[in-house]
Parts: structure tokens; C-alpha cells; sequence
């Protein structure tokens, strides 16, 4: 059975993350492949299409959709911060 990965590893990979965002990675029992793959394709899914990658599907998907809609709340949060 694989070692699933830690809090400390998923903050190492993805900077400050929900706490709620870090338990759902836990418990998908992704591997630090995937967990890259999943950073990657948040921080640069432009590169990731032109280079001819497929989109991230399954719990690599998964994760980029969680990623992505916690980018945009924390989006929100400091534009309502602005007002």
C-alpha cells in the first residue's frame, strides 16, 4: 500500500491551501505525481494545452477543479476587501 501524502507535503507543493482543500487530497490517496501534475496544469494550464497535454481528468482533475474554485474564491475575497 502506498504512503498517502501529508499536510506538510501538500503545502510544500501548493503553498497555503484550505484546510478543507488539504483534507479532500488526503483522502483521494493521490500520489506526488499527481499531486505536480495537478499544480501544474493550475499555474500554467496555457503551456500545459499548447504543449499538446490532454486535460487533466479524473482525480487529477479533480483536484485542479478544487484548486481552481479556491483561487477564485480567494479572488473574490480580496476584491471585496478593495470596496
Amino acid at each position: 500500500m502506498m504512503k498517502s501524502l501529508t499536510r506538510e507535503e501538500i503545502v510544500s507543493a501548493l503553498g497555503p491551501v484550505d484546510d478543507c482543500i488539504i483534507a479532500e487530497i488526503i483522502a483521494m490517496d493521490l500520489t506526488p505525481d499527481e499531486l505536480a501534475e495537478a499544480q501544474a496544469w493550475v499555474t500554467n494550464d496555457e503551456a500545459m494545452m499548447n504543449s499538446g497535454r490532454p486535460l487533466a481528468t479524473g482525480r487529477v482533475g479533480h483536484v485542479v477543479e478544487l484548486l481552481a474554485l479556491s483561487d477564485e474564491d480567494q479572488e473574490a475575497e480580496f476584491q471585496s476587501g478593495l470596496s
